[in-house]
């Protein structure tokens, strides 16, 4: 896989100090899982973090703090419950996997967004309310022209598409920001399986586009 699409230093700084919102935080991981230079990337700035905190001036801990931990520690444990049986793992079409940083999450129907374009919602264990969307777009298929309020992120999982800004494979990953409009075309080959999350919102007129919006809120 030849990546050349990658997010853009600041997001990846972000991505390190934990400061994007859950959404977007796994289009970057499911981006990392599979591009080793944004890994090695993420890996310095984490470590300039560190450097960062090891000149921070330690606090006094309160005196009664370590009697409090070891108190807790001590406490006798309430009996585990039997954890519930596991779900078979939800898979794209074609019976693909998802990327592993999205296994955890559970995979919504594919609803009709209009001819050749479908998308289904990703919902987070750890944060139900994350709008995170899988699209998936029929060869040739050409998405509505459209802006952003933030940030857009979208990976592609399966086929590629094109824009003014270039052609995105898998592995690929699109950040547009709030300055830009595009308009994504699948290439002719086969269809396109992207994941993608926003900061913000879609700014797209007609009907179409109302339903690109309503389901990016989902």
């Amino acid at each position: 896989m030849s990546i050349q699409h990658h997010p853009s230093d600041e997001t990846l700084l972000r991505y390190a100090a934990g400061r994007l919102p859950a959404a977007p935080g796994l289009v970057i991981a499911t981006h990392l899982a599979s591009c080793p230079a944004c890994q090695a990337r993420v890996g310095t700035f984490e470590a300039m973090g560190g450097a960062l905190l090891e000149q921070v001036t330690p606090e006094p801990m309160e005196p009664e703090a370590l009697a409090r931990l070891l108190a807790q520690i001590d406490a006798p444990q309430a009996p585990r419950r039997p954890a519930p049986p596991r779900k078979p793992a939800p898979t794209l079409p074609g019976g693909i996997p998802l990327p592993a940083p999205l296994r955890g999450c559970e995979m919504g129907r594919w609803r009709w967004l209009g001819p050749g374009v479908r998308a289904s919602s990703l919902t987070l264990p750890h944060d139900r309310s994350a709008r995170l969307t899988l699209l998936r777009v029929g060869p040739g298929r050409k998405l509505p022209e459209h802006g952003h309020t933030g940030l857009e992120f979208t990976q592609i999982l399966t086929g590629s598409f094109s824009d003014g800004f270039g052609q995105y494979r898998p592995g690929d990953l699109s950040e547009m920001d709030s300055e830009i409009d595009h308009q994504p075309v699948v290439d002719p080959d086969g269809e396109c399986i992207c994941l993608t999350a926003m900061e913000g919102e879609m700014r797209i007129g007609g009907m179409f586009g109302r339903l690109l919006t309503s389901i990016a809120r989902i």
